[in-house]
């Protein structure tokens, strides 16, 4: 994001009630690895957009940020039964 500069853009056409939408700007700088991890979750996931991906990440992130918070641990299991601790936070 440039230094504190945000743009709001409002949707087109008609807002019904009042449910017109604000969205702010974010412009990012990634590294090649990044974008290409991006990229292909973009592809796994169908989604239309790398916002959306990037959206859907945050919701995931902060509802495991949330759990941790209340002392969840994580743990994975795989396919053949096997149960694995998984550090997501550090």
């Amino acid at each position: 994001m440039h230094r504190g500069h945000h743009r709001h853009h409002r949707g087109s056409g008609e807002a019904a009630e009042g449910s017109e939408r604000s969205t702010t700007r974010v412009q990012l700088e990634m590294p090649p690895q990044a974008m290409e991890r991006l990229t292909r979750l973009k592809e796994k996931t169908e989604a239309a957009s790398y916002a959306e991906v990037i959206r859907n990440a945050l919701r995931v992130f902060e509802a495991l940020a949330e759990e941790h918070d209340k002392g969840a641990e994580f743990a994975l299991k795989r396919p053949g039964g096997e149960t694995v601790a998984y550090k997501i936070f550090l």
